[in-house]
């Protein structure tokens, strides 16, 4: 092979690389830990949207009730006793930048949904955050642990 069909074929993997590598990083699917460390969250493409499912919680079993955590805070009560685990917590989360999508998520915690946007970060960081009113707002990093 020649200097130039050789040094052409190291600029082309380069370039593939770093388009595959540039993808990845934008790519908010895959499993994600909270900050907390106390739940997993699977975030995969719905359609046009992000879907947000609990697969792992720290503490799965309600002390109170010796049985699964459900939605227990949730004000609907049709709604009040579904398990946590399969819980889809994002809703309407729709791409509004390259690596930024907004809609609401659900916080079990409390039974509450919230203005949110969810930010790639990095290869291995998401950014998600939450507001009340578009004026108090807060959020958290969380660490993807696998693909999903």
């Amino acid at each position: 092979m020649s200097r130039s069909k050789l040094l052409f074929a190291i600029i082309a993997f380069f370039i593939t690389f770093g388009q595959v590598s540039a993808e990845t990083a934008n790519d908010p699917t895959g499993i994600w830990l909270t900050q907390a460390g106390d739940a997993k969250i699977r975030v995969n493409h719905c359609g046009a949207s992000l879907c947000g499912t609990i697969v792992w919680l720290k503490a799965p079993i309600d002390p109170a009730t010796g049985k699964p955590q459900v939605d227990d805070k949730n004000a609907n009560p049709s709604l009040a006793k579904r398990p946590i685990v399969g819980l889809n917590i994002f809703n309407r989360m729709k791409s509004v930048a390259d690596n930024k999508w907004s809609g609401t998520i659900y916080n079990a915690d409390n039974g509450k949904s919230y203005s949110s946007d969810v930010i790639v970060a990095g290869r291995r960081k998401l950014e998600v955050r939450g507001c009340v009113m578009s004026i108090l707002c807060g959020g958290e990093t969380w660490t993807k642990i696998g693909e999903v």
